[in-house]
């Protein structure tokens, strides 16, 4: 019998191989993992399903928004943090928002173009509606009372207040002496110098806070530092910065999880301090006293992963179905 050629039995050894390979990886293996999956972690690989009454509400791995029709949050239920997947916790779009912690200055709208918020001022904004949700200071540093990134742009002969669209009011009205002005969409103002104002330290002008202050009126939230009146020292920003910025500027009373997206935007956890800021919300809307409601979110609390990774957290979903059990 003539042997094969070469050319044709390397071919043929070619062939056997890809049809042993696809069977064992393509086949063999997959339904091998998906056997051990199904018989040793069955909850786990058919998606940590959530169910309540015979009904699935959710998944444990996965977050989900509990909002009205009107998108506004639902005051009888705890709120996750924010998400940048899709619409809010969509699987099909997970991601983050790839914005960095020099993304200060936003795009305004001009007439066909939406515009963006830069992430500064996502932050300022979502602070501010978590605290007017649970009736605390949304203040943090710089931030203005509207909720907007505190940022300037300097120019030699003026200064402009680039986030507060005109007309509005700035958040200062002086910048080392120059008339801070509105910003006017369309305008470019990429050729100015980027000034972010802290809201404390090294200012002078009316406002009480912390730093060298000097001048009157009243700045609130949890300011240290000196009071109002004359101080000593010469700062880089004037005006009303003290009772515009001065108010909880030691420490934010909006944890960092309540105005900040996950990685993926799917996660289904809150922190413990986020999860404590509501609970006085959740006592009201519920009848209930903060007590029942706290001693809750510590039943509901899980450690750091295998004992010491990360920081202990809330499951938002299953936190919500037992308040509506305990009812």
């Amino acid at each position: 019998m003539e042997r094969l050629p070469h050319w044709t039995r390397s071919h043929l050894v070619a062939i056997r191989a890809i049809v042993v390979l696809t069977v064992l990886t393509g086949v063999i293996y997959p339904l091998l993992v998906m056997g051990v999956g199904q018989v040793l972690f069955h909850h786990q690989a058919n998606g940590s399903l959530v169910r309540k009454e015979g009904k699935t509400v959710g998944s444990a791995l996965v977050g989900q928004l509990f909002t009205g029709k009107d998108g506004k949050p639902l005051a009888r239920y705890f709120q996750t943090r924010p998400s940048e997947a899709g619409e809010g916790y969509d699987m099909l779009s997970t991601a983050a928002s790839n914005l960095g912690p020099e993304d200060i200055v936003d795009a305004l709208p001009v007439p066909g173009h939406a515009g963006r918020k830069s992430l500064l001022t996502q932050v300022c904004a979502r602070s501010r509606a978590a605290g007017e949700l649970e009736g605390v200071s949304g203040a943090r540093p710089y931030c203005t009372d509207e909720g907007v990134g505190a940022v300037l742009k300097v120019f030699p002969h003026r200064v402009v207040s680039v986030n507060q669209p005109c007309p509005t009011t700035p958040f200062i009205p002086k910048y080392r002496g120059m008339a801070v002005e509105c910003a006017r969409p369309g305008e470019d103002y990429a050729a100015g110098r980027t000034v972010p104002v802290r809201g404390s330290g090294n200012v002078t002008g009316t406002g009480s806070g912390s730093g060298n202050v000097t001048g009157t009126g009243s700045g609130s939230g949890n300011v240290t530092g000196s009071g109002s009146g004359s101080g000593s020292g010469s700062g880089d920003v004037s005006g009303d910065v003290g009772g515009k910025l001065g108010g909880n500027l030691s420490g934010a009373a909006v944890p960092p999880d309540a105005v900040t997206a996950s990685g993926s935007g799917l996660d289904p956890d809150i922190s413990v301090e986020y999860a404590r800021l509501q609970a006085p919300r959740i006592a009201r809307e519920r009848r209930t006293s903060v007590e029942k409601v706290l001693a809750l979110i510590a039943a509901h609390t899980t450690g750091p992963a295998l004992g010491f990774l990360g920081e202990p957290a809330v499951h938002v979903l299953e936190l919500n179905l037992a308040l509506d059990q305990a009812r």
